[in-house]
This record gives C-alpha cells, structure tokens and sequence, in this order.
C-alpha cells in the first residue's frame, strides 16, 4: 500500500469525527434531554476508556508472560508498567490541577483603591479562563480522544506499513464508526446551552480529536514503537476519566437518576458495538 493511500486511509478514520459534531448547536427546553445527553457521553467515554487501558496493558500482559515462561527478564515488565502507570497518573492529574489554575485565574479579584472595575476585569480576563465550563469541558474532551485517536492511527499506520492491507481498511472502516460515535462525545456538553457554539468552534474540536488519527498513522506507518503507544493510550485514559467523572457530576447534580443509567448504558453499548466491527475482522 503507498503512503498516499495509508494517508487517505488515516484520513478516513479521522473525518467522520465531525458526524457528531452538529449536535453540539442543539437547542431544546426539556432540561432532562441535556442530562440525558451527558450520561451518553459519559458511557461512550467509559467504554473508550477500557478500550484503551486493555490495549495499552497488552505489552505488559506480554512482559509478565515472558517473565513467567523464563524467557524474559524484569526489565520489560517494569519499564511498561511504570509507563502505563504514569501515563494514567499524568492524563488525569495534569488536567486536575490545570482545572485548578484556570478557576483561579477566573476568580474575581477584591476591589479597592485602583481596583479594576468587574467589567473592566471581565474584559481583560485571557484565554481559556473566560470560557463557560460547558466549552472547556468539550475541549478537555477533544484533547484526550485526541491522544486516544493518535494510538488509532499508529495503528493503522503499522497494519499498512507491513502490507496488512485488509487489516488496515477493517480497521478503518472500525475507527470511523467509533469516531463518529466520540464526535457527539465531545459536543454532548454544550448541547442546550444557551449560547450555541459557532461552527469554527465546532471545527476545531474536530480537528483537536480526529486530527490526530491522520497525523498517527503517517507516523504509525514510519515507524513501530510500544512504549510510544502505550504512553499515549494511558494518556487519553487518565484525561478522559477526568472528563467522565465530570460528566456523571453533572448528570447526577441535575436529578432524575433513571436518565443517568439509561444514558450511560446506552452510551456503553454504542462503544460495544461499534467496537464489533474491528473485532470481526481479526485487529
């Protein structure tokens, strides 16, 4: 396969992000479709999450064989399992304590004596801290199925690179599924705002969560590395367990417990299925 039809392939896999995305301008009265929208996100991220962490576990389940066989050594076991333990660590608690300095950084400063005024304070305020949380939500969102995507496309890269090209088209054609399913994931949070968010803004989570399913498999198909995978697939697993308990926070602060289990089983069983689809072809 050349690298052109790889790249048109990673490509493939990526661009169906934007499926979902329209959802994020929809409008609606009935508070109980928006938590029952988040409790949907929330159960497509739970089950990307496994998905993940039973990917990025495999070189130590491999390590930990090897060692148990007497055809390994110690090394390999503990070089990945500190990797896959970091790199949760890292995802989750980097996004932890970026949180933190952004609700500081928005908190109103005391007024007194050449104090700004509120508005004038308002004004000047930078960056991500004058956004709604409903949009830093979606874009911490973006950010870790961003990280998730780029372990697709190394994926897709590889399977290409070493003429698997069945394997390779399968697993695009699963990927594309799967990402049309994560585009909603991301826009789930800002459906029944009130202020509808542009198509720029729209565009660009697509391009922060599909994007680099396109830039991993130029890369996947350049070279293979475990470690590197495994870093970035532990990374999108602790930054979008960060987001999942977000997600629950909300939908369980906003009453009727009945759509948060619906939402999140149905969510769930998106993942599932769209999962079946790789699965079925042997990746």
């Amino acid at each position: 396969m050349s690298e052109a039809q790889t790249l048109l392939l990673g490509f493939v896999a990526g661009v169906t992000i934007l499926l979902g995305l329209p959802v994020g301008r929809l409008r609606s009265a009935r508070p109980g479709l928006r938590q029952f929208l988040n409790a949907l996100a929330a159960g497509i991220l739970l089950f990307i999450i496994w998905d993940v962490l039973s990917n990025a576990y495999g070189p130590v389940d491999d390590a930990l064989t090897a060692l148990h066989r007497g055809t390994g050594s110690v090394g390999p076991v503990l070089g990945y399992g500190a990797l896959y333990l970091l790199g949760i660590a890292v995802g989750l608690l980097s996004l932890v304590y970026y949180e933190r300095w952004l609700a500081a950084r928005a908190r109103p400063q005391p007024h007194g004596p050449g104090a700004m005024a509120p508005g004038e304070l308002t004004a000047r305020r930078l960056g991500l801290a004058a956004w709604p949380a409903a949009r830093r939500l979606a874009l911490l969102i973006a950010v870790g199925i961003g990280l998730h995507n780029f372990g697709e496309g190394l994926a897709i890269g590889n399977s290409a690179a070493v003429g698997a090209i069945g394997l390779a088209t399968v697993l695009v054609i699963g990927f594309a599924l799967h990402n049309a399913t994560e585009g909603f994931g991301i826009v789930a949070p800002l459906a029944a705002e009130a202020d509808r968010p542009s198509w720029g803004f729209l565009l660009a989570m697509g391009l922060i969560g599909g994007g680099p399913t396109f830039v991993g498999t130029a890369v996947g198909r350049q070279f293979t590395s475990q470690p590197v995978s495994v870093v970035f697939l532990t990374l999108a697993a602790g930054s979008i367990l960060y987001v999942v308990l977000q997600l629950l926070g909300v939908a369980h602060r906003s009453g009727r417990r009945d759509l948060l289990f619906w939402g999140v089983l149905a969510g769930l069983l998106a993942g599932f299925l769209t999962d079946m689809v790789v699965t079925a072809g042997g990746a």
